[in-house]
């Protein structure tokens, strides 16, 4: 999930931010109400989490002007105006949920699944099985043959994004853009450290191999046992 957090309050931007990084999803800040409706009106997001009271231009206002142009993203609004009549109106400025602060993150988490849940139109594949290997979505769990493996976000992101293409190549490139989210090579070998922690994670142990390095070209999930690859 890609979230953009409309936020002037710096340290809970910040916390957010982070707090979705841990969970595997990536997150952008806007400082106010103007960068936050520009961004969000042409950058491609999951999710708006928007503050009601932003400085240029109010969460409420952000909201509608996006709507008047035809955007549908999920917008779950962030107050410390609780009443009844507060949530009714930012529901109606075309908010879709409303969490009153100060929340814990967890349910802010739940609520904000739930969201792009329903602004999914098509159905959401939440697990996927590559042999022996399933990773679950929902529960942010991978197993092997039954057995648990541990995961980083980054590693989480990594293997969901390789089981998405499995018996497909995956270029450098490819990893670079929809999992670190770079739009260029930062010349490191960030790639092949994850890669190999990656491998060691879920072939350590077990008979198969499924992670294999495709020479000259990037990587592929896949059990089988005829493709050239490189350790």
């Amino acid at each position: 999930m890609k979230v953009l957090i409309i936020e002037d309050d710096k340290d809970a931007a910040r916390y957010l931010q982070k707090s979705f990084s841990e969970v595997g999803y990536v997150a952008d800040i806007a400082s106010d109400g103007e960068t936050g409706f520009n961004m969000a009106e042409h950058g491609q997001y999951d999710l708006w989490i928007v503050d009601r009271m932003l400085p240029l231009r109010d969460g409420l206002s952000v909201i509608a002007g996006l709507r008047n142009k035809g955007l549908k993203t999920p917008a779950l609004i962030l107050s410390a105006l609780g009443e009844v009549d507060d949530r009714v109106t930012g529901l109606r400025a075309g908010g879709d949920d409303y969490l009153t602060k100060p929340y814990a993150f967890s349910e802010l988490l739940a609520r904000a699944e739930v969201l792009q849940r329903r602004g999914n139109h098509a159905e959401v594949q939440t697990t996927y099985r590559v042999a022996d290997l399933i990773l679950d979505r929902l529960t942010h769990t991978a197993k092997r043959n039954g057995v648990e493996i541990m995961l980083q976000p980054r590693e989480f992101r990594l293997l969901e994004y390789l089981m998405r293409h499995a018996g497909q190549v995956v270029t450098r490139t490819m990893l670079l853009e929809n999992v670190w989210e770079y739009h260029f090579d930062p010349q490191t070998n960030v790639i092949d450290v994850h890669i190999s922690r990656l491998r060691s994670k879920i072939e350590k142990g077990f008979d198969t191999p499924l992670l294999h390095t495709i020479r000259g070209t990037g990587y592929m999930l896949k059990a089988a046992t005829d493709i050239a690859d490189q350790a």
